[in-house]
This record gives C-alpha cells, sequence and structure tokens, in this order.
C-alpha cells in the first residue's frame, strides 16, 4: 500500500512541479504557490546555487558555472536537441517494453506496434524539418525584397537599419542575439529547435506541436485502451463482484480496481499521467500560437504591442492630469464663483476615466483566411517573390 501513495504523490509532484514551470507567470496563478515554485524553480534556486559554488569554490567555481550558462543560454548548442531526442526515444522504448506484449489485445489490434512507430517518426520528422530549416534570415541578397513584403506600420516599426548586420531592418524582423542574424517575421528563438522560429518555419513549428499534442493523446488512450482490456481478459470485476462479495458498482469497485492496476501495472499508469500532462502543455502552447497566426502576430510583436499599449496609457492618463490640473488652478483663480460641495466633487468623475482608450491597429492583419495562407505558404516561397529577387539582381 505504501508503493501506491508513493506513486500517487509523485505524481502529484510532477503535475506541480511541470505546471509551476511552465504557467507560473500566468496571471491566474499571481500570489499563489504556484507563482512562489516558478520563482524558486527559475531565478531562486540558481542564486542559491551560485552562491554554494561562490562558497565552496572561489571565483573560479562561478566563473565556470557562468560560462557553462553562458553557452547553454546565450550560444547556439544542441543540448536541448538531445533532451528531447532522449525523452522521446525513452518513452517509446518503455512503452514497447511494457505494453507491447499486450497488443494485440482485447481492445487494441497489432497494427497499433506499427502505427505508434509510424506517429513517431512523423514526429521526428517534422522536429528535424523546424531544427535545421531556414526561419527566414534576412541576407544583402533578399532584404529589398523583404522591405518590399512587410512594409512598416510607422507604430512598432520604423525603418531603421540593424546595428549588427548593417542591413535595413524590414518591417517584423529582429536580430536574433543567439543565432546572431535577422530573422524575417521573427517570432522566438526555440532552444529546444536549437533554431529561430520565423517567416519560413513558422509552419512546421505549428506541426511539431499539434503533432506531438496529437501523439501524446494518442499514446494516453492506447495504455488505457491496454489496461482497459486487462481488466476484461483477467475478468478482474468479475473475480472481485463474486469471490470477494464486492458490490458491483463503480464507486466500490474503482478503489479496488485501481489498487490493482497500481500494483499491476504502475509504469504504465506513470506514462499514462506523464503523457497526459505533456498534452495539456502542448495542447495550450499550440493554442495560444495558433491565434498568433490567425491575428498574424508574432510572440515578439506582442510584447512589442504591450510596451506600446502601455506607454500610450501613460502618456494619455498624464495629459489627462495636466488638463485637470489646469482646470483646478483656473477655478481656484476665478471669483464670484461659488465653491462646489464636497458631495458633489466626492462624486464627480475623474478626469483619469475620460482618457481615450489605446486601440491595437495590427496592419498585417488581412483576415482569417489570408493570414492562415501566409503561414503555410510563407511570402518568401511565391513565385512573385523569387520574381522580383531575380529582377533586382
Amino acid at each position: 500500500m505504501a508503493v501506491h501513495w508513493v506513486l500517487i504523490c509523485h505524481g502529484l509532484v510532477t503535475l506541480t512541479v511541470v505546471v509551476s514551470f511552465f504557467c507560473g507567470q500566468w496571471p491566474i496563478f499571481q500570489g499563489t504557490p504556484i507563482s512562489s515554485i516558478h520563482r524558486f524553480i527559475t531565478f531562486g534556486a540558481y542564486q542559491y546555487f551560485l552562491k554554494f559554488v561562490g562558497a565552496v569554490f572561489g571565483d573560479k567555481g562561478t566563473n565556470l558555472i557562468l560560462s557553462v550558462e553562458y553557452y547553454c543560454c546565450d550560444r547556439p548548442n544542441p543540448i536541448l536537441q538531445i533532451i528531447y531526442l532522449a525523452i522521446i526515444g525513452a518513452t517509446y522504448y518503455i512503452i514497447a517494453k511494457t505494453s507491447f506484449s499486450y497488443i494485440p489485445g482485447y481492445y487494441l489490434s497489432g497494427i497499433h506496434r506499427y502505427t505508434s512507430m509510424l506517429a513517431v517518426g512523423i514526429g521526428i520528422l517534422l522536429f528535424l524539418l523546424t531544427s535545421f530549416s531556414d526561419p527566414g534570415t534576412v541576407k544583402a541578397e533578399n532584404v529589398s525584397q523583404y522591405l518590399s513584403a512587410y512594409p512598416y506600420d510607422n507604430i512598432i516599426y520604423t525603418e531603421k537599419e540593424c546595428s549588427t548586420c548593417k542591413l535595413p531592418k524590414p518591417a517584423r524582423s529582429k536580430h536574433c542575439s543567439i543565432c546572431n542574424r535577422c530573422v524575417a517575421r521573427f517570432d522566438h528563438h526555440c532552444g529546444w529547435m536549437n533554431n529561430c522560429i520565423g517567416e519560413r518555419n513558422t509552419r512546421y513549428f505549428l506541426a511539431f506541436l499539434l503533432w506531438h499534442f496529437l501523439l501524446c493523446m494518442y499514446g494516453t488512450i492506447a495504455i488505457g485502451l491496454v489496461l482497459a482490456g486487462r481488466l476484461k481478459e483477467l475478468r478482474v470485476v468479475y473475480i472481485l463482484t463474486v469471490y470477494y462479495d464486492v458490490d458491483n458498482s463503480f464507486g466500490t469497485l474503482a478503489p479496488y480496481i485501481g489498487q490493482w492496476l497500481l500494483g499491476s501495472y504502475n509504469s504504465q499508469i506513470l506514462l499514462m499521467v506523464f503523457m497526459a500532462i505533456v498534452s495539456l502543455l502542448l495542447a495550450g502552447f499550440f493554442a495560444y500560437h495558433a491565434n498568433l497566426c490567425l491575428t498574424n502576430t508574432t510572440t515578439n510583436e506582442t510584447f512589442k504591442w504591450q510596451d506600446y499599449i502601455s506607454w500610450q496609457k501613460k502618456l494619455s492618463e498624464a495629459r489627462a492630469s495636466t488638463a485637470a490640473l489646469k482646470a483646478s488652478i483656473s477655478g481656484m483663480n476665478s471669483e464670484g464663483k461659488p465653491p462646489e460641495s464636497k458631495c458633489r466633487s466626492f462624486f464627480r468623475r475623474s478626469p483619469l476615466e475620460d482618457t481615450e482608450a489605446v486601440v491595437k491597429n495590427n496592419v498585417y492583419d488581412k483576415g482569417f483566411f489570408h493570414n492562415f495562407y501566409e503561414v503555410i505558404f510563407p511570402v518568401s516561397t511565391r513565385a512573385s517573390f523569387l520574381q522580383t529577387k531575380s529582377k533586382s539582381s
């Protein structure tokens, strides 16, 4: 029985850590233990570790850790790519070792031995496509075409030159400090891919997220059906109700069946929990990026719009405060005007409430179908872009 509680606690701790790491910054978790755990995992634990290394090994140890951090976080490296391949390879191996012996079974046919391998292979193919495809590097040969394809909106993008590449900077592009290149329609740099996500490979990245969400769901459901088949084949419900006089109802049978599954198939249960959690996280990431694509916005532009709207709100509030102060001073200087009652002044509307709402004017959002088409068929892959390039050359 102690083993069962250990497995349950392990699952709960894993769920808490994963949710805290990936979702701890969400507004819904502010002021909760999830937010505190997120800060500890992403910042606090590392700072304590640095202090410990400095106290034990001195400056040489600290400098060594900082150099490793620089390589892992600020330079292109395949560490997360290797971790991804290790995770998907180990997960498939454990599933094959623990569950393939029950396939074919009561609910699953033998074909799932091969479809699972095919599904994993497609996932790895999408991973390689996203990792090694050109994200849309801006070069001297194509900068004029990108300048024509993405005009400046003069709101969050204005005409300027990249200080590193010494090239005109097309709208929606950004210089990636990790890859050391300008990327058209830059979304973000993905450490798991060791590559930028930009104009040319956003489609592969979306396909990667969607496919791995479906892959995790497929694995969770398939293992669930394997366990359900074992229940049928071993006639567990019949044995419990006939030989142990357990009442044939869900509420009564569930604890006994759960105990039997945890005792006999704990590896499969842990895999189901792991894949279910990962599938939920992938679903959230895919939904976020799909929404960005359908509104023709990037992650980079989301932060730019947040900064712009915040600045505009502060500017409007400052103007309203200045106007209210001038009105108050002129009212104090006016003679013969009866003073306003305290009750009326208390309920008077604040001038800050009359500030105009800042509207996000995204000139690149040209409708659902056009935005979707731009992601699936990037501008730089179209014949018009290539013809323009050949003419300019």
